[in-house]
């Protein structure tokens, strides 16, 4: 069994997200949204994300030839290694082809048990958050911690509103009606990976989407879990790590925020 140094390995990975922010930033000025491909309805994907991706399995590749991946455009595979990469090479297509905020890169590493480590690079807001298990979650080096609000009264709450329209409408619609004029505020921002961060720095205090996928997740789970929150998917399970359907939160009002999601559970597909 290979031992791994997670610090710096981290650093290795922080160094790699931030070049690959460069290429977005760069890409970004001068993109051709002729070039956009559809996945699905409304689901994009653009040269951009498959030659970041490109780019990022190659180097991974070279930190650590052992693992496999499990990326979100499937330029490489997972064939049952002792660790394995989840990369998403771009969170926030649609937003990026935009030009709108925020976009990120999302490298995790886990093994067949837990999450070892994650990076995010926002890279609207020039913003590098990263842990290792085990380590203080950080943003730009500062380290960072959940909210202490407590209430709903007082949460800010960000929603994502999945591509399976079809199959999720009516539950978010419901969630929309419970929430709104009860909490602090709701959000929809369209980068999961960037969202998990911003409640892992304080910024919001929860998070609800389903029909993720686990390269959505991965990173940010492991940063906002060392910043003190908490994941589940809709029935309380620990078991989120496929992105089917997360709830996460600051930690202080994941029950509250799980007894009304449940309630919304029958609209649920």
């Amino acid at each position: 069994m290979v031992m791994l140094d997670l610090e710096d390995l981290t650093m290795e990975v922080r160094a790699l997200v931030l070049e690959t922010g460069g290429f977005l930033r760069e890409e970004c000025r001068n993109f051709r949204r002729d070039r956009v491909e559809k996945k699905g309805a409304h689901d994009y994907v653009s040269y951009v994300d498959k030659e970041s991706e490109r780019r990022l399995v190659a180097r991974l590749h070279e930190l650590l030839p052992q693992a496999g991946f499990i990326t979100e455009e499937g330029s490489a595979s997972y064939a049952s290694e002792q660790y394995c990469w989840v990369v998403d090479p771009l969170d926030g297509t649609t937003n990026f082809i935009h030009g709108n905020a925020p976009y990120c890169v999302s490298i995790g590493l886990r093994d067949d048990k837990e999450l070892l480590l994650g990076v995010v690079y926002e890279v609207c807001r020039d913003e590098c958050f990263w842990a290792w298990k085990g380590s203080p979650a950080r943003l730009n080096g500062m380290e960072i911690r959940v909210s202490p609000v407590a209430t709903l009264d007082d949460a800010f709450i960000q929603l994502g509103f999945p591509y399976q329209a079809e199959r999720s409408r009516n539950f978010m619609v419901d969630i929309i009606n419970r929430l709104y004029g009860r909490v602090g505020g709701l959000r929809v921002q369209g980068s999961a990976a960037a969202e998990l961060c911003y409640i892992a720095a304080g910024r919001f205090e929860a998070r609800i989407e389903a029909f993720l996928g686990p390269w959505d997740i991965a990173a940010g789970a492991l940063i906002l879990q060392q910043a003190g929150g908490r994941l589940s998917t809709f029935t309380g399970s620990c078991d989120f790590h496929s992105g089917k359907e997360v709830l996460a939160t600051n930690g202080k009002i994941h029950e509250d925020l799980l007894r009304i999601v449940q309630d919304s559970l029958y609209l649920y597909d």
